[in-house]
């Protein structure tokens, strides 16, 4: 029963979160190139040999493949799954040129293509909205209440019963806005405003203005995995969810999805700077690791979670690399600027690169996982 246990979680339910989230992916892409006059030949869950799929009235196949780690859209046009341009364009008839992908304005088949990442944030934006409207959003005032006599905060010179207001500039409506700055930002110092009682007249108050540098901390999460963060040393109050009427539910739910974004570009350039370890870079192992721990807690941690996934899906498509999103978009602004398309040779040469650079990616991401599950060790132990 275990083992059945174990497969259901850490295998089965990482494949239905992916396949959800491929799906919306691509179903973005199709509604969007359907939406411009676009023939859809194919759309695959996975890669590889069909398991089973069918053929609507359209001509598209449905279909899933044998390797459940991705999907693609193929339009008329296409030469494959990468969405190269196919041979024979320039001979196609107008009633094939109609509906064909490749031509198409530049401008279409640039919104086409980013169409399948916006796909993966709009989901992320419903999630969260279903979640603060039905459960609340967390919640905590940015009161501090102590501040620990050794760490940064005391050091900046904050109090306790300072009122955080202003965060580089932006006001600060929850503690969480402070958290999520600290947590990304470990020895970069930040410009906070405080509102503080006035000495000796409680009933007034005054703002100061602190520079308060994040100790680097490193912690290891419920997943096992380790991370460098900052930590500030105060503490504040405690949670609450607070239920928003729909309205204002999606509006913060567009900024919690515009705060993801902007902390996993941030962790992202740090490591590009090297002042983040690279080794916190995980695989499709340590996602089905995730995923196996959430799916045995409760509905809003599953639908967090895949909010959080769907948004890196998103965003790591729009990386200027051939053979993802942005590497398309890329070419087609390039064509743009250039009045013509990148010549069959570039492109080809460019795809090849891509090709390698995600292969190697993938490599170095499932090294990591296999480090941190102490496979590597396992295995050495074995051979010794």
């Amino acid at each position: 029963m275990e083992v059945l246990s174990f497969i259901w979680n850490y295998g089965i339910m990482f494949l239905v979160v992916l396949t959800i989230l491929v799906f919306v992916h691509e179903m973005g892409h199709f509604l969007l190139a359907r939406r411009n006059g676009v023939r859809v030949e194919v759309f695959s869950v996975g890669f590889g040999p069909e398991i089973f799929g069918r053929t609507d009235r359209h001509g598209t196949r449905w279909k899933f493949s044998a390797i459940p780690l991705g999907g693609y859209v193929k339009m008329f046009g296409d030469a494959g799954a990468a969405s190269t341009p196919g041979d024979g364009l320039s001979q196609m008839s107008a009633a094939d040129r109609a509906v064909s992908f490749h031509h198409k304005r530049v401008g279409q088949r640039m919104a086409i293509v980013v169409a399948g990442p916006m796909a993966n944030f709009l989901f992320a934006i419903v999630a969260f909205a279903f979640m603060f409207m039905v459960y609340g959003q967390p919640y905590s005032t940015p009161v501090v209440l102590e501040v620990a006599p050794d760490g940064a905060a005391n050091e900046a010179g904050m109090k306790p019963g300072d009122r955080i207001i202003q965060l580089e500039g932006a006001a600060v409506e929850r503690f969480e806005d402070v958290l999520g700055a600290v947590i990304i930002n470990p020895g970069k110092p930040l410009h906070m405003v405080v509102q503080r009682a006035a000495a000796g007249e409680p009933e007034k108050f005054e703002t100061h203005e602190i520079v308060l540098t994040p100790r680097h901390v490193k912690v290891e999460d419920r997943f096992g995995n380790v991370h460098t963060i900052g930590r500030m040393g105060v503490i504040h109050g405690g949670y609450e969810y607070r239920r928003h009427t729909p309205l204002k539910a999606v509006w913060e739910a567009v900024k919690e999805t515009v705060g993801s974004i902007e902390k996993t570009l941030g962790v992202i350039w740090q490591m590009i700077k090297g002042e983040r370890e690279t080794t916190e870079l995980g695989g499709f192992l340590g996602i089905a690791q995730m995923t196996g721990q959430v799916v045995q807690e409760n509905f809003v941690t599953v639908l967090w979670f895949m909010a959080g996934m769907s948004i890196s899906l998103g965003l790591i498509n729009l990386f200027p690399i051939p053979m993802l999103d942005g590497g398309h978009l890329l070419y087609y602004a390039l064509e743009a600027v250039r009045g013509r398309p990148l010549g069959e040779r570039a492109q080809e040469y460019g795809f090849r690169v891509g090709l390698a650079l995600v292969l190697s990616l993938m490599l170095f991401a499932t090294w990591n996982d296999l480090v941190r599950l102490r496979v590597v060790d396992f295995v050495k132990n074995v051979l010794s």
